[in-house]
């Protein structure tokens, strides 16, 4: 296991996370390399044989090392903005595996994908395609273009992140498809490559993953005998992982099951997961600095917060939290909230969990390694954490903390 006790000390691989917190600080990511190639192992063994691309989410952890390591396994990427598309460049990721989904693109970022040669821009809208087209056309190129269908799937996961339904922001009706497909094959600056969905994140039942490529594949077969042919078919990404009680299935049997359902058709096939790749290779380190005991609640106060890791705030997200030093809970142990010391009440890493700890021990929050330095903020002036990766007995630090200074080095007080 990437994280596990060893004589007593939580260990990332080889390496104590004591000593890495007394190299590096609190709070601090620390992810491991070897989960990350056995995540990734996962999918490539499954799509053996078949003619598809595995295309990373970069919104789940965008670190460039992670990106570069993941560029040396082979990945393409999935990226959502045009800053993204600068981090897979910057860290090695070829521009040609490459795709571009999101209901906001800017002219801008249209302009950028299409001068960097990606793969495909994924056009979630009508008003969308014709901003494409005329960028290329500007640009004198042709775009390469899927569309993003809506399939209506509950994905069965929490409402905010849940992308598949009619109600959501994202994708094109599919009675709208093939009428958008004739349009686009009439625009100058657009070459149709495709179609895909996406459904939603942390799925823990294969079912909706299923129903939804069933649906994609008899839509690309009607468009099919409609005369539009399709090189590729995107099935995005959103297989879950085991934070507290889930049981998603193992990824192996989710995608055969899913190449099951597609008779063999002829596209490409791409696959877009993040959390499944990076959720359970990383955790965040933080140090207690207060017991405080209630009268209705005890809590322990860290050195974490919510702008750290916003999950628990933004979704009420379960992550284990363990010690640092392994310590069998006595049956008169406490019950802890564990919070940071950001001004709001909805400042909590957990709730209700049953430790023996005291001021200054470490603590590890597990399953953090997708969706937390991501979405980690400045709010209330704290910088943000350091990262390390850890390879085997060696630590990388990948990340320096900031400082104080660097959250106002781009600011100017005006001369009043």
């Amino acid at each position: 296991m990437a994280f596990a006790y060893r004589n007593g000390a939580l260990c990332a691989e080889r390496v104590p996370l004591e000593e890495i917190a007394r190299a590096h600080g609190t709070p601090c990511y620390v992810y491991s390399r070897a989960a990350i190639q056995e995540a990734y192992a996962a999918y490539a063994e499954a799509l053996a044989g078949q003619d598809a691309l595995i295309c990373y989410s970069v919104k789940s952890n965008a670190s460039l090392a992670v990106l570069a390591l993941l560029a040396r396994l082979g990945a393409g990427f999935d990226i959502v903005s045009g800053g993204e598309l600068a981090r897979v460049l910057a860290a090695g990721g070829a521009p040609n595996k490459t795709v571009f989904s999101g209901v906001g693109k800017s002219e801008a970022e249209i302009a950028q994908a299409i001068g960097a040669g990606i793969l495909c821009l994924n056009v979630e809208s009508e008003a969308e395609l014709e901003r494409v087209s005329a960028v290329a056309a500007r640009l004198g190129r042709r775009a390469p273009i899927a569309f993003r269908v809506n399939p209506d799937v509950d994905g069965r996961t929490h409402p905010y992140i849940s992308t598949g339904l009619r109600e959501n922001k994202f994708g094109i009706a599919q009675e709208d498809v093939e009428q958008l497909c004739r349009r686009a094959g009439s625009l100058p600056g657009i070459e149709l490559l495709g179609i895909g969905c996406h459904i939603g994140s942390q799925l823990t039942e294969a079912a909706p993953l299923i129903d939804a490529a069933r649906r994609i594949a008899a839509l690309a077969e009607r468009l099919a005998r409609a005369g539009i042919r399709l090189s590729h078919i995107d099935l995005g990404g959103g297989i879950g992982i085991r934070y507290h009680d889930e049981t998603p299935p193992p990824v192996g049997q989710t995608l055969r099951a899913i190449l099951d359902c597609l008779d063999a058709r002829p596209e490409k096939l791409i696959f877009d997961p993040g959390r499944s790749i990076v959720g359970n290779a990383g955790v965040l380190l933080t140090r207690v600095e207060y017991v405080k005991p209630g009268s209705a609640k005890n809590f322990l106060v860290v050195d974490a917060a919510m702008n750290d890791l916003m999950r628990p705030s933004l979704y009420g997200a379960w992550h284990e939290v363990r010690t640092i030093l392994e310590r069998p809970v006595a049956g008169d142990a406490t019950l802890y909230d564990i919070v940071g010391p950001v001004c709001e009440s909805a400042d909590f890493l957990a709730k209700d969990r049953t430790l023996e700890a005291s001021a200054g021990d470490l603590l590890a929050i597990m399953s953090a390694g997708a969706y937390g330095m991501t979405m980690s903020s400045n709010y209330n002036s704290r910088p943000r954490a350091a990262e390390v990766i850890v390879d085997g007995a060696t630590t990388h630090r990948i990340r320096e903390r900031e400082t104080v200074e660097n959250l106002f080095a781009l600011e100017t007080v005006p001369a009043w």
